[in-house]
Order: C-alpha cells, then sequence, then structure tokens
C-alpha cells in the first residue's frame, strides 16, 4: 500500500480537475458495464399475445380479481372457529377450573378444617377459619379463596384428605370482575352431585 503524502495528494487531485471527473470510474460507461452480469433478466418478449396478456393484466387487474375471489370462497366454508360465548368447546378431562366444596348426601361440609390446602397452596391464596363442634371435631366458619392470587395448580385438591375441594370443568371466572375475587364456600359450591362415602 502506498502512502500519500500531501504533496502527491493535491497533484491528483489537480490532474482530476483537469480530465473533469474525480477519477472513478462511471457506471453508466461501456468498459464499467461490460464487466457486471446480469443476472435472470427476462426480456418482454414483444409478439402479439404476449402484449395483450401484459395490458390485460395491468388495465383489468386479474391479480387482484383473482385474490377477491379466493377471499370471497372463504365465506361459503364451514368456519374454522367457534363463536366462543355461545359455544364452547370440548375441555380436557384434566382441565381445572372453579374450586368447589362438596358436601355429603346429608348436606354436612365434607371440610373437616385440616388446613392442609391452606399449607400446601404456593400461591397462599386460601384462607380458613374454624371453631369447634359439640362433638369436639372443628367445623369451618371461614373458607376462602383469592382468586387474583390462585394459580390453579391443584395442589388445595390433591391435598385434602376428605376430598372436600374440587376443581370443577367450569373454567372460573373473569379474576375478580363482576363476582368478586374472594369466594367463600357459598360461592365455590356449585350443583355437583352428592358424593358417597
Amino acid at each position: 500500500m502506498r502512502c500519500l503524502t500531501v504533496p502527491t495528494l493535491l497533484r491528483a487531485l489537480v490532474q482530476a480537475a483537469r480530465t473533469g471527473h474525480s477519477g472513478g470510474r462511471s457506471l453508466h460507461s461501456s468498459a464499467v458495464a461490460a464487466t457486471y452480469k446480469y443476472v435472470n433478466v427476462q426480456e418482454p418478449s414483444m409478439d402479439m399475445k404476449s402484449v395483450t396478456d401484459r395490458a390485460a393484466q395491468t388495465l383489468l387487474w386479474t391479480e387482484l380479481i383473482r385474490g377477491l375471489g379466493m377471499t370471497l370462497s372463504y365465506l361459503f366454508r364451514e368456519p374454522a372457529t367457534i363463536n366462543y360465548p355461545f359455544e364452547k368447546g370440548p375441555l380436557s378431562p384434566r382441565f381445572r377450573g372453579e374450586h368447589a366444596l362438596r358436601r355429603y348426601p346429608s348436606g354436612e361440609e365434607r371440610c373437616i378444617a385440616c388446613k392442609l390446602c391452606e399449607a400446601v397452596c404456593p400461591a397462599q391464596a386460601i384462607t380458613i377459619e374454624a371453631e369447634p363442634r359439640a362433638d369436639g371435631s372443628r367445623r369451618t366458619t371461614r373458607y376462602d379463596i383469592d382468586m387474583t392470587k390462585c394459580i390453579y395448580c391443584g395442589f388445595c385438591q390433591e391435598a385434602c384428605p376428605v376430598d372436600a375441594i374440587v376443581e370443577v370443568s367450569r373454567p372460573q371466572g373473569g379474576g375478580g370482575q363482576g363476582r368478586g375475587a374472594l369466594e367463600g364456600p357459598d360461592v365455590a359450591t356449585p350443583a355437583l352431585p352428592p358424593a358417597g362415602p
């Protein structure tokens, strides 16, 4: 590589000014154009059929009409989706929805206030308060699930020794909108078939 000194640089600029260009080759010159190769250049044929085809595509918008035809064809096909609020799709058997407290056929709550579900809940969404009964067993006075904290993991259902809490296949509400985010046993007790002993 040659080192450019100030005098050689000045000489090059003076020479470029005399010749009328900056020393670089113009891309439009024939010598430069001959060194490049154009790839995939399609010369339009000039026969009558191709000229009329190009004119029809340009003037009649055949691609646009073809695209609109495809769009209109989808109007008469069977829809791929369902109208969700009014139609419900099948749910998986493992689906976890709203919580429900089960009762015995006599109407008595199954919950024995052991507080295992409260202890195992990773989101700490369950609050249980209990009081003793006359026969010495405990009775649940408050069973609340904070639905804004609940992550629907199902640990409470697995931990319950008497299967008192279940997650039914009904989807959960709107996350605290409309019904209130805190559910107690009255709200969390949908109509379930009575469980056996």
